[in-house]
């Protein structure tokens, strides 16, 4: 494996048209030395099939870590991704996100020890989800505020995410609201970093495991960085099946002892 700058987990279940997608949007990267780990938390055939095309078409080298499907176990398969991961770097992102063609440059750029970087995304409704091609992705129409009007989308404050460059951009990291949290769909940092809390609490399930792993990573002394107008991504929309009131109480309870009790480790990660 050559020197590889950058690892990119992207995680996946079952959605090969999204993944597609995807995977053209890292073809189109500006930043050219990274990997994509496929964090598969069991997909049928389809699946693996896609990736053994794509690796055709695509310029990087595509990792395929998958797991049987036993129900919603993301946690669990974005560790065996990370210990998959060939580079001291690693960005994490989901299979119905498409990135910007600076996406991977702007992680690059910003990467810094002692941080994680916390990236956002920009909702699409369905019917462009659908709509956006190959050719679309390649042309970046889809991060094109003017094409998406057309298509439909409303005058929203939102839409900044999209438009907002350069100076402006940094304004609006810095002013943003909400906290630089550890978001699944668009974050990175040091591998050494995610090992050393222990990676994901593979008991939890589907509602803020990814917040998690950031709030013990805040208890190691690790800081964070907010690029939600610098590093863009584009959410495809699909159904949530797997979000249940259970699990969101269950991993709030989880979330709770970890910021209580200051927990940099869990005894349910990597390291079993």
């Amino acid at each position: 494996m050559k020197n590889i700058q950058i690892s990119i987990i992207v995680s996946t279940y079952n959605s090969e048209d999204w993944l597609r997608k995807v995977l053209l949007g890292f073809n189109s990267q500006t930043f050219k030395n990274f990997e994509v780990v496929i964090a598969d938390d069991g997909s049928g055939p389809k699946t693996k099939e896609l990736l053994e095309s794509m690796s055709k078409e695509v310029f990087y080298p595509i990792v395929h870590v998958w797991q049987e499907d036993e129900g919603f176990q993301k946690s669990r398969i974005l560790n065996k991704a990370v210990v998959a991961c060939n580079s001291e770097y690693i960005i994490m992102t989901d299979g119905d996100c498409i990135p910007r063609e600076d996406f991977v440059q702007v992680h690059y750029i910003n990467k810094q020890p002692g941080y994680f970087i916390s990236g956002g995304y920009y909702m699409l409704p369905m019917n462009i989800s659908k709509a956006i091609t190959a050719e679309d992705i390649k042309k970046q129409n889809c991060f094109n505020i003017e094409w998406l009007m057309e298509m439909g989308i409303p005058k929203t404050f939102k839409n900044k995410k999209l438009t907002a460059k350069g100076w402006i951009s940094k304004i609006f990291n810095t002013v943003t609201p909400t906290n630089a949290s550890w978001n699944g769909h668009n974050s990175s940092g040091w591998k050494k970093d995610i090992v050393n809390v222990n990676g994901f609490d593979e008991r939890m399930q589907y509602g803020g495991q990814d917040r998690e792993l950031g709030e013990r990573l805040f208890n190691f002394g690790i800081k964070s960085k907010q690029l939600r107008y610098s590093a863009v991504c584009v959410h495809l929309d699909h159904k949530r099946g797997y979000k249940t009131p259970e699990s969101i109480e269950k991993n709030q309870g989880i979330r709770k002892e970890t910021r209580n009790k200051k927990l940099v480790w869990t005894h349910y990660g990597i390291t079993k």
